[in-house]
């Protein structure tokens, strides 16, 4: 990622936990709008949301606590479920079509918010156990999906419903959503056995066609192809990722020994150009992929 973006990443962040937190919430939706925005693909946009969760709902947590706002009756039939199913929704990695839907709805229902105000203060009823258990069963499991806290569905059934005053609910939404995002996290670092790049995941396929099926459906690191790749070999992957995936360019590394074929010097050149990875030796191998993940 360029210095630009990690600049605009860090900016966003900073203003975005600072406008959360005051509210108990930790400011995913944000992060992860901000992350989409820059381009970060869903396996980096879910631990990275879930881990600033974790700080900036630590902190809210420790406020709202000292401030005597917290209520344990109040939240703990809403965490009992919704810490395990988050495991689970963390465990769990959506397609990138249906990640993005999926998260979509959630900023939507995020924004939303603000055009709702909400009822005046008056008398509140707790909701009965089973109800917040199954409440928060649902939000943990979308939590760890996701990669937000809950907070932002919790918050407003709470006040909404007339389940807990504005300072309760926040208190709580403040320490589910810590609950919550350390439960999704593990459960992500179970599944993937390491965070962000440290290991990819890797698509190995024997043909063109199979190769722009998985391009179809999502985004990748690093793209290592033979120049002769079965089918209509790797001159044509570079030029079907050339009309209609053009930013993906700079992640294609293409292997050749056979530096003597008619026309390959002209694709050579030609693909050098569009930022393509070029290597005939094996030593180059490892060091071009870095290249091109980077």
């Amino acid at each position: 990622m360029v210095t630009e973006s990690l600049l605009l990443l860090a900016t966003g962040v900073f203003f975005i936990a600072l406008l959360y937190s005051s509210v108990g919430h930790a400011g995913a939706s944000g992060y992860i709008a901000v992350m989409t925005l820059l381009g970060l693909a869903p396996a980096e946009i879910k631990p990275i949301a879930l881990a600033l969760n974790i700080l900036v709902a630590t902190i809210g947590t420790w406020q709202f606590w000292r401030a005597g706002h917290f209520s344990w009756s109040l939240f703990w039939p809403f965490a009992l479920l919704s810490v395990p199913f988050a495991f689970l929704g963390g465990y769990l990695n959506l397609p990138t079509h249906v990640f993005k839907v999926v998260v979509g709805i959630v900023l939507l229902v995020s924004a939303a918010q603000f055009l709702l105000r909400p009822p005046a203060e008056g008398e509140t009823q707790a909701p009965a156990r089973p109800v917040a258990m199954g409440v928060g069963a649902g939000l943990g499991l979308l939590s760890g999906l996701t990669g937000t806290g809950g907070g932002i569905f919790l918050t407003p059934l709470l006040i909404f419903l007339r389940w807990a005053r504005t300072k309760a609910a926040s208190a709580t939404s403040a320490l589910f959503i810590l609950l919550n995002s350390i439960s999704g996290l593990l459960g992500n670092l179970s599944a993937t056995r390491t965070f962000l790049a440290l290991r990819h995941q890797v698509d190995a396929v024997s043909s063109i066609a199979s190769a722009l099926a998985c391009l179809e459906r999502g985004d990748y690191d690093a793209i290592v192809s033979d120049v002769h790749m079965p089918g209509t070999g790797g001159r044509g992957l570079y030029e079907w990722i050339r009309r209609h995936r053009p930013a993906l360019a700079g992640r294609i590394v293409f292997i050749s020994g056979d530096t003597l074929a008619p026309g390959l010097s002209a694709f050579v050149v030609e693909a050098d150009a569009m930022g393509c990875h070029i290597i005939t030796a094996p030593a180059e191998i490892a060091a071009s992929i870095f290249a091109a993940s980077v």
